[in-house]
């Protein structure tokens, strides 16, 4: 019976992200628990280009309506991707992070956050052991200095400005921790999924819509409660915002407790203090989630080496004495353009440019194939 999950688990460790590993057999033990024989089997066949139902059926040779039933099954059960296409359903093989895992919000048990937490080191160390990162901070910029440009990409609020599709949704990673004996005292309801497509049918069912404007007031939310803005490490077309602590969400965590730097980048912006404004009250270091800012003699100093740029200790400062200011030009990183972009840049550290160019040239040539004008 392993031997299904195997399969699946190698495909899924061909995504840029990757799935290692471990000698435990930890990943399979996850897998047995999200699918069962039959749903490993049928999304280890599947590609990472969505197809539709009829495309799947002549593939594998299976009776259609049975297929398709099955297919929607595993999409309600958040083990594929649904995509609407030229007004048709189309499945596809999910990554297990950013996917399949965050889908099982609705069915997170004790089993599953054991099994989670054990594999949480491996899983955090495979993906920050490559660049470019899979996630980014995307920093509070409400006291970001006047002189500074503040590019789309480095505003949540630009980013959902394009969107007309919102939904909000319950973090998995506090909902994990909770169910592995660790409550955390934030706020549940924080994950932001958008989209540029009228409807919701590509997002996460188990949310609620909410407006642009409820879309802001959450941001506000977890700004004064000092989460980080987490998202792609892209340029354009990011879809979603994760509002993080680092007690609990993978992110933040990964860099902190298990050493995978590459996990998260930084954002373009550091912490600066105006020592005449600054009462040092210690606010600001207090509300750091990466102990950047010490001090306590009259003065606080930000270590730009452990600083990501976030600026939620901005929000803390009652003397409005701690700005954001751009990171030398040497130290600024510019994104990748979009998520094709940074799987090709994330593969090619993984398995060298020529393997990557192609592992992923079969990718974009099927997607050029089963474009939307010609979904089949």
């Amino acid at each position: 019976m392993d031997a299904v999950y195997r399969r699946l688990a190698a495909r899924l460790d061909e995504f840029p992200q990757g799935f290692p590993a471990t000698e435990e057999g930890l990943e399979l033990a996850i897998l047995r628990k999200i699918f069962t024989p039959d749903e490993a089997a049928l999304a280890a066949e599947l590609s990472v280009v969505p197809l539709s139902a009829e495309t799947i059926a002549r593939r594998l040779g299976r009776p259609l309506e049975p297929l398709r039933a099955e297919l929607d099954r595993m999409v309600e059960r958040g083990q594929l991707l649904v995509a609407v296409l030229r007004d048709r359903r189309c499945y596809a093989l999910l990554p297990f992070v950013v996917g399949v895992y965050e889908f099982q919000l609705p069915r997170m048990d004790a089993e599953l956050a054991r099994l989670f937490e054990a594999y949480a080191p491996a899983l955090s160390k495979g993906i920050g052991g490559a660049a470019p990162g899979l996630g980014r901070v995307v920093p509070v910029n409400a006291r970001i200095e006047a002189q500074a440009e503040v590019l789309p990409h480095d505003s949540v609020r630009a980013m959902l400005a394009d969107a007309v599709s919102f939904r909000l949704m319950e973090c998995i990673c506090r909902r994990e921790r909770a169910a592995a004996g660790h409550p955390c005292t934030h706020t549940l309801e924080t994950c932001l999924s958008f989209s540029r497509h009228a409807g919701s049918e590509q997002m996460a069912w188990w949310g609620r819509d909410i407006t642009r404007e409820e879309a802001y007031e959450v941001l506000e939310k977890c700004e004064r409660e000092g989460l980080v803005h987490c998202t792609y490490n892209v340029r354009r077309d990011s879809m979603f915002v994760c509002n993080c602590c680092t007690c609990c969400c993978g992110f933040l965590r990964g860099v902190r407790e298990f050493e995978a730097p590459n996990l998260l980048v930084r954002s373009n912006y550091l912490a600066a203090i105006d020592d005449d404004a600054c009462t040092d009250c210690g606010d600001c270091a207090t509300r750091c989630p990466m102990d950047a800012i010490a001090g306590t003699d009259g003065s606080r100093r930000v270590d730009p080496e452990r600083c990501v740029g976030c600026g939620v200790c901005t929000v803390a400062c009652p003397t409005a004495a701690v700005t954001l200011r751009e990171r030398p030009a040497r130290e600024r990183t510019t994104p990748p353009r979009n998520l094709m972009a940074w799987a090709y840049r994330r593969t090619a550290a993984r398995v060298g440019p020529l393997r990557a160019v192609g592992r992923l040239g079969v990718v974009a040539a099927d997607a050029l194939r089963r474009s939307p004008r010609r979904a089949t």
